[in-house]
């Protein structure tokens, strides 16, 4: 099975770190980071609206345990964003590759 891991961070560095590091550990065939982004979201109890980037990350079932254990361990929040989907369908060759690549 495949994943799409949907991620904020701040800024374009953290961004930039963790996808580096998610692809060359294994864990990501792809990291696409989306910049322009505004969140606006509740925490401790305030609503709070600040830029951040995307990180749309492909992976397998298999490596989102340890994907996840990497993007807590790198990430700044307190509680990142981590959000997996099943892809469904896709190119077939596509899929094979993000197999070969984790």
């Amino acid at each position: 099975m495949y994943l799409i891991v949907l991620c904020t961070v701040p800024d374009a560095s953290t961004g930039q770190t963790i996808a580096r590091t998610l692809v060359h550990e294994g864990l990501a065939a792809c990291v696409n980071l989306l910049p322009g982004i505004t969140s606006v979201y509740r925490w401790q109890g305030e609503v709070q609206e600040n830029p951040e980037l995307l990180l749309i990350i492909k992976t397998t079932q298999a490596r989102y345990p340890a994907l996840e254990a990497r993007i807590k361990e790198l990430h700044p929040y307190e509680v990142p964003e981590i959000i997996a989907h099943r892809i469904e369908a896709g190119l077939k060759s596509y899929l094979e590759w993000i197999t070969q690549s984790t």
